[in-house]
């Protein structure tokens, strides 16, 4: 089919009905999608026909760099695109892939920022009380603080199966990609999620089986939860917080207490090296850091 007769916006909401058939998470097709409408919005902007070529792909990634967009935002919306191209090809509505050869932009080698143990400790101060909110805030962190579960599988979590408070023992039933994994926990976590959940038997939602509510007898969020945890760090000092440092500080404190690679590696559900690499990268720069001072190297 002629490209150049597509309706490509017409077109993302069959491509987002497949990505559910193939039980993408919602949070994965709202990414996808938000890469294609990223690229057509550019078009309309910048006044280029809205096909899918590898000229058009390239201006588009160049003026999302050339606008101060991170690497790592390029290289997604090129994913995106490249997932929708394939499907496109697949559904007949496009004879051959424009993009099939195309290098993704190159990501800059970051060093991962976590939480010091004095911030972590800052942040579950900050959490402290016995209002419901209050109980809840601190077993999220010490929970995400110490097992490293991603924010979509925390909000996923399931009573009564998917916890194990006696054995320190919690089930992830759908990790990112679809794999699952069981991950272990201490006695404060634990203590910290007991506390919650027996304030949890007088919500709204009790009988329901999602783990993790919001208050006032509501459905909790991925963003009411990042808006909760960020007020948090706010009282407790912490500058530039997301929700995705529990996870960052969770891997590094693992390697730092001497925690082997492979066993993060299966606690945080990778399946390949290259997440562990930033982490490992990150926790060795500031063992490095920590033995330089010793060697008092500047006394000359």
């Amino acid at each position: 089919m002629d490209e150049s007769l597509l309706d490509l916006r017409e077109l993302l909401d069959s491509w987002r009905l497949s990505l559910r058939a193939a039980r993408r998470s919602e949070a994965t097709v709202a990414a996808y999608r938000e890469g294609v409408l990223a690229f057509l919005r550019w078009c309309e902007a910048s006044g280029t026909a809205q096909e899918i070529t590898r000229t058009n792909m390239q201006a588009f990634t160049a003026d999302l760099l050339a606008g101060g967009a991170a690497a790592a935002t390029a290289r997604s919306r090129y994913q995106s695109m490249r997932r929708f191209t394939k499907w496109l090809v697949d559904e007949g509505e496009l004879e051959s892939d424009p993009l099939a050869g195309l290098d993704p932009p190159k990501l800059d080698d970051k060093v991962t920022q976590a939480l010091t143990d004095d911030q972590l400790k800052a942040l579950i101060k900050a959490c402290v009380g016995k209002d419901f909110i209050d109980r809840r805030d601190e077993a999220v962190v010490r929970f995400m603080g110490e097992t490293g579960v991603r924010a979509g599988e925390l909000l996923g979590m399931a009573l009564p199966d998917d916890i194990d408070l006696s054995r320190g023992i919690a089930v992830v039933r759908r990790g990112k990609g679809g794999k699952g994994r069981v991950v272990p926990f201490g006695p404060q976590a634990a203590a910290a999620v007991d506390r919650y959940l027996r304030l949890r038997r007088g919500h709204r939602l009790a009988d329901g089986p999602v783990m993790w509510l919001g208050g006032n007898g509501q459905g909790l969020g991925y963003h009411g939860l990042d808006r909760a945890l960020k007020v948090r760090a706010e009282r407790a000092g912490i500058t530039g917080f997301h929700i995705h440092l529990l996870r960052s500080t969770a891997a590094t404190r693992w390697l730092r207490a001497g925690g082997s690679e492979q066993g993060l590696m299966a606690v945080a559900g990778w399946s390949s090296r290259s997440m562990l690499d930033r982490y490992t990268t990150a926790s060795a720069a500031e063992r490095a850091a920590t033995e330089a001072r010793g060697l008092n190297l500047g006394e000359l």
